[in-house]
């Protein structure tokens, strides 16, 4: 770190120490350190013009020299994230989910999906041939959106059911912020309007949420459709597209359109991955069991499965089950397994023992504890679906869970890019000269103020770019989580980008949560060199406030 840089640190630290015992700090940089303006001493300057541009620009110098040491310490994107401790000497059961979890898809699939469900809406639900015009673009959605049914509305909301500003869709068009406040009476949306506990509309709940990377061409579909009847002044039911759209979607699953596209061009659609067999074969050499419970259908997860770990791919889990009908798999005790033969003939025996070796179809998890005894946090269950997957296991059966965000990994490549350090570093710094410096409500002030507020603005839509141009990252709306990062926080034990992270780690390896600093809280100094995540200066205003 440069000498200017680390003698701001240091003298803000003291700065926050001295504060505390009550003695005047000084005018320096003080991390984590908030100044009460009714406390202050000092007479404002004469010329506030002069020296409020002064102290921006030794801001921007300080944040300038903080960029190579904040380089110097870049996330691993193969790295495994930690919400709650865990040890996986503790584990001894290792359960997963198939798609986007043991087998990853090509971008052609999601292609595939879209243009599926389109031709269905206009040779099933009689919508206008012209939609087809549409094509399925990969850059428009982010998982973890939701959809206003009854305004025909895409959003991203925070962790705090508020709207981000800037973030609304109508078809394929940006809303402007004052109708967004016009419509909800400000941006925040009440919980009664939100989603179930699956993400789903129901029981008067108007939000979706869509979770499933499955959900991007749905949301695109939806999207387009209503671009269309928009442009051509259509009168429509929103209610009825969404219902049309979304059976559609589950048709090109249920009908095996999808299941008959891949597995007649698998080398299209699946991408090979050799390191999936070797973690299942990592775990099966320390002696872990495995499973796998999907609701993909058997022939399918059997190809597949061949294609990416081999043909013996069977040999190395205790017990396999396809469509599962999860989340129903985890709470509904009715539906007892069933057998599947070689040729996918379901057979009527009763079951007394899942084997290994064999494919089971159906069940539910009360029948499959009691057959395997596999309870508990010695069994750590991997998917992708937050809600789908996870959610029952963590909170009703005390399983360990890990959640796969294939997102993850080209968001943290790109949070180790140069031009977003230097974005971020300065949007934080620039933020922290709004909070100390809007002590000042003389004319030339504000006005400087109000300059520095058009800026902050623009950094943060330039942030939001560096994801996604419409809906920005996956995890952070401007400053405060999202939604989708509030539920993976909740339901998830550890989360990574693949299965292949396991791979860095050894089987007895323990992960422990970062401590990150609540508002009132002050981080350890050590932290903060051992780390390097050191926070951005603030400048210490020390001017009495008349």
């Amino acid at each position: 770190m440069a000498a200017a840089a680390r003698s701001v640190l240091a003298a803000g630290w003291a700065g926050c120490g001295r504060r505390r015992w009550g003695r005047r700090l000084p005018a320096a940089a003080a991390p984590y350190c908030t100044v009460a303006p009714q406390r202050e001493r000092r007479q404002p300057p004469a010329d506030m013009r002069s020296y409020l541009w002064s102290r921006y620009k030794e801001a921007k110098r300080v944040t300038k020299e903080l960029v190579p040491s904040i380089m110097s310490n870049m996330l691993n994107p193969d790295a495994i994230f930690s919400n709650n401790e865990m040890s996986l000497s503790d584990i001894e059961i290792y359960g997963f989910d198939y798609d986007y979890t043991l087998v990853f898809y090509s971008k052609h699939l999601h292609t595939l999906i879209f243009n599926a469900a389109r031709d269905l809406l206009i040779n099933e639900h009689r919508y206008p041939a012209e939609i087809r015009k549409y094509d399925y673009d990969p850059n428009f959605a982010i998982r973890g959106l939701h959809y206003d049914v009854h305004r025909a509305l895409l959003m991203k909301i925070d962790a705090f059911h508020y709207i981000q500003l800037g973030t609304v869709y109508r078809g394929l068009s940006v809303v402007p912020d004052e109708e967004v406040i016009a419509m909800y009476d400000g941006s925040h949306v009440p919980l009664e309007q939100m989603s179930d506990f699956y993400g789903k509309s129901s029981q008067g709940n108007t939000m979706k949420q869509f979770m499933d990377i499955f959900s991007l061409p749905e949301m695109t579909l939806l999207s387009c459709v209503n671009e269309y009847f928009l442009k051509n002044n259509i009168d429509y039911e929103p209610v009825h597209l969404y219902k049309d759209v979304k059976d559609s979607i589950r048709d090109v699953h249920i009908k095996g359109i999808m299941y008959r596209a891949i597995e007649a061009d698998i080398e299209k659609y699946i991408c090979y991955a050799e390191q999936t067999r070797a973690v299942l074969a990592k775990l099966a050499d320390h002696g872990k069991k495995m499973f796998l419970i999907t609701n993909s259908p058997s022939s399918f997860v059997d190809k597949g499965m061949r294609f990416i770990v081999g043909k013996d791919w069977r040999d190395l889990f205790d017990v396999v089950i396809v469509q599962a009908d999860k989340p129903n798999f985890f709470n509904d005790k009715r539906r007892p397994f069933r057998k599947v033969n070689e040729r996918g003939v379901l057979l009527w025996d009763k079951i007394h023992k899942l084997q290994k070796g064999q494919i089971y179809k159906q069940g539910n998890l009360y029948e499959f504890l009691k057959l395997t005894g596999w309870r508990g946090s010695k069994v750590l269950y991997f998917g992708d679906h937050i809600y789908s997957d996870l959610a029952d296991l963590t909170l009703k059966h005390g399983w360990r869970t890990g959640a796969i965000i294939p997102e993850l990994r080209s968001e943290i490549k790109i949070m180790n890019t140069e031009k977003y350090i230097q974005t971020m570093t300065w949007l934080q710094t620039l933020t922290g000269l709004l909070e100390h410096m809007q002590v000042h409500r003389d004319p030339d002030s504000q006005m400087i103020l109000e300059e520095w507020k058009k800026e902050r603005k623009e950094m943060r839509e330039m942030n939001r770019n560096f994801f996604n141009a419409q809906f920005g990252s996956l995890f952070r709306t401007d400053e405060n989580p999202t939604y989708f990062l509030r539920r993976l926080s909740r339901f998830a034990d550890i989360y990574m980008a693949s299965l292949s992270c396991l791979l860095n780690y050894e089987p007895d390896y323990t992960f422990y949560p970062r401590r990150t600093p609540l508002q009132h809280e002050l981080p350890g100094w050590s932290d903060q060199l051992c780390t390097g995540t050191f926070r951005i200066p603030f400048l210490q205003e020390t001017v009495q406030v008349k």
